[in-house]
């Protein structure tokens, strides 16, 4: 496995991260824990050392089964984890909250969930309009110098946030969605990042299954599938933006390659600094993913591809309204 250094900071990763949400919600029922925990195990024999976990992930469940697949190999991984969403008595979320107590509670819980001492990557995970970033930015870098941070993230952050976090801590990373399928932090985004030396990690880099060329027209998400209450994979959308599958098809076939490795290959050649953690519980789907490291597209191939999304307009939001509003831009 190739490695790749997000950002100045220092931090260095597997060129591909593996996110691990689904393993705890959002597509379908949850898989056995002790199946997970295999399959975790296996991730970091072939190589991958980025896992990104969440504690609203479950909630709490993902921390959990990723703190006890990752024990053993604790020193040889980077687990990155996010706060940010506030909890009712009975952990259901409520809303979104980065008070700084309520962020050192979010870490001493995550610590926990995680049997580590220190968390290597923390994202806030929405930003929270009732807080200034200063002082988000300020709480983490505090955990920092106790020893319980070693990196600070943002995740779905706009360019102002941005700046103003990372001149009170280093911002190691920003985590927002990014693929051939949805291609907006393009305009404002990567530039910043660039000049600042922030590492990108793109989530949903297969368009959370849409570029893996198994998604049809006629794909049925079953209950706890996410993607059923998702504007862009209502029926009609959805066909619609198949018209993007057939044309980065062409070129997956031209290359002896799969319609998903070619989507990730492609997100791996915008820059060096660029680190996609696609999401997969299946060990299968997984080895396809990391092959993507060793598929070399040319200058040719990737103006192929640019013209291809360039040239069909996505249809539906990335989500729904209430969804849509958390994220800052």
């Amino acid at each position: 496995m190739k490695n790749r250094t997000l950002g100045t900071r220092g931090l260095e990763v597997s060129a591909l991260g593996l996110g691990c949400m689904g393993m705890s919600q959002s597509f379908g029922p949850r898989p056995p824990r002790d199946a997970m925990v295999t399959f975790l195990r296996a991730a970091v024999d072939r190589g991958v050392t980025l896992f990104d976990t969440a504690e609203v992930y479950g909630p709490f469940h993902n921390e959990e089964l990723v703190g006890e697949a990752l024990q053993p190999v604790r020193d040889d991984v980077v687990i990155a984890t996010k706060f940010g969403f506030a909890f009712d008595e009975n952990g259901t979320q409520t809303g979104v909250t980065s008070r700084p107590d309520a962020i050192r509670a979010a870490v001493d819980g995550s610590l926990r969930r995680l049997r580590t001492d220190a968390i290597d990557l923390l994202y806030q995970h929405r930003v929270d309009p009732d807080v200034p970033i200063e002082d988000v930015a300020g709480t983490v870098k505090e955990l920092i110098e106790a020893g319980k941070v070693h990196h600070f993230g943002l995740s779905e952050a706009g360019v102002d946030t941005i700046r103003r976090a990372h001149a009170v801590q280093p911002v190691t990373a920003l985590q927002s969605e990014y693929s051939l399928f949805w291609r907006e932090p393009e305009d404002a985004i990567l530039p910043a990042l660039e000049e600042l030396g922030i590492g990108f990690v793109p989530f949903s880099p297969l368009g959370r299954g849409f570029l893996t060329g198994k998604v049809t027209a006629a794909t049925e998400f079953g209950e706890g599938d996410i993607r059923a209450s998702l504007p862009r994979f209502e029926r009609e959308a959805l066909q619609a933006n198949l018209a993007l599958v057939d044309l980065i098809t062409a070129v997956a076939d031209r290359k002896g390659a799969t319609v998903g490795q070619v989507a990730l290959a492609w997100l791996l050649a915008q820059q060096p600094w660029v680190v996609p953690i696609p999401g997969t519980r299946r060990l299968e789907r997984l080895d396809e993913n990391l092959g993507a490291t060793d598929l070399t597209l040319t200058d040719e191939d990737l103006a192929e591809l640019d013209a291809a999304s360039s040239s069909v307009q996505v249809h539906g939001d990335r989500y729904p309204e209430a969804m849509q509003r958390m994220i800052d831009r």
